[in-house]
């Protein structure tokens, strides 16, 4: 009688059914960092899976642009700045930012030590790429009286920094300002977004479509991933390990500082995140941006903003930091 019941209950196994996974390709910003980690954690801990998600993380870079494999087709779910998005809705590209990974953007300007306050700076020479002429820099002439004239090259390395001593240069709170502690300088760091820059940063996008046709796997996928970096802030070990494993290039120093600067400026858990959980937006910080790109002169004439971003998968995950 037992090898009888034994052999039923493995048919009744056999023939119960498996349920299928969503499956989400999901692209990043850049090469696997700290600023992924809540990403990499929710996979590493099976957070995705434990909400029925099969997910994919395929690392950015400089020769990847995620919103074109986004509209393509080829991908589920891109990581992009705020303003990106608003930009692709000017071009009739029908993207949608349903979440925002980063609360705080992380765009900082880098000083010199004896520098106290951001507008010291003015009328002095700053190293600045040219993307930023269409992101921070109209805040920083529109704030700050900062004028064109006082912009340098921007060549993606802290040397001519360090070489002289009269130059600020822009960066990211999470890496540059680590270069330049490891060269023996301690910088001064201004996070534009603690001084009123307002858009949101490594926001998760999705075509229009999708965010009306998948609305619940991405609502799970959301969910895992505030999940993953509630996990990840707490202990980044297990998204570290697989942050690696698709950087290798990626050192463990490099790792902490980042962990620890996102902890200490808030970039994930402050901002919106303190009332609308990890991963949140809101309406108001969103008319914020589109205010600044029109006071700026950024904005394209008879475009509906409000279509770059949807609350509705958001606003049903609350996950407190």
């Amino acid at each position: 009688m037992a090898r009888l019941a034994h052999v039923v209950a493995c048919m009744s196994l056999a023939a119960s059914p498996v349920l299928a996974q969503d499956r989400i390709v999901f692209a990043t910003d850049w090469f696997a960092q700290a600023e992924h980690g809540g990403f990499y954690q929710a996979l590493a801990e099976g957070t995705y899976r434990k909400h029925g998600l099969d997910v994919t993380i395929k690392m950015g870079g400089p020769q990847v642009n995620g919103l074109q494999l986004l509209a393509a087709g080829q991908i589920d779910v891109a990581m992009a700045d705020g303003l990106q998005v608003l930009s692709a809705v000017e071009q009739s590209v029908p993207l949608v930012a349903f979440a925002a990974t980063f609360q705080k953007n992380p765009t900082v300007i880098i000083a010199h030590p004896g520098v106290s306050k951001l507008e010291d700076l003015k009328g002095k020479p700053i190293a600045i790429g040219a993307a930023s002429n269409t992101t921070f820099w109209p805040f920083l002439k529109q704030k700050y009286g900062f004028v064109d004239g006082q912009k340098r090259p921007y060549g993606f390395s802290v040397q001519p920094f360090l070489a002289d001593p009269n130059l600020s240069q822009q960066g990211f709170a999470t890496s540059e300002p680590f270069s330049i502690e490891k060269a023996g300088v301690t910088p001064v760091v201004f996070l534009l977004a603690d001084l009123g820059y307002p858009p949101y940063s490594e926001v998760l996008v999705a075509t229009r479509s999708n965010v009306i046709r998948r609305t619940d796997a991405l609502r799970r996928f959301v969910q895992a991933s505030a999940e993953g970096w509630k996990s990840y802030l707490a202990n980044p070990a297990p998204g570290n390990a697989l942050i690696r494993k698709d950087n290798p290039q990626m050192g463990d120093d490099l790792l902490a500082y980042g962990v620890r600067k996102i902890r200490e400026y808030g970039i994930v858990t402050g901002g919106t995140a303190t009332t609308a959980g990890l991963l949140g937006m809101t309406d108001a910080r969103w008319q914020a941006t589109v205010q600044f790109i029109k006071s700026s002169g950024l904005a394209r004439a008879n475009t509906d903003y409000a279509k770059a971003w949807s609350l509705e998968v958001v606003d049903n995950v609350k996950v407190t930091p």
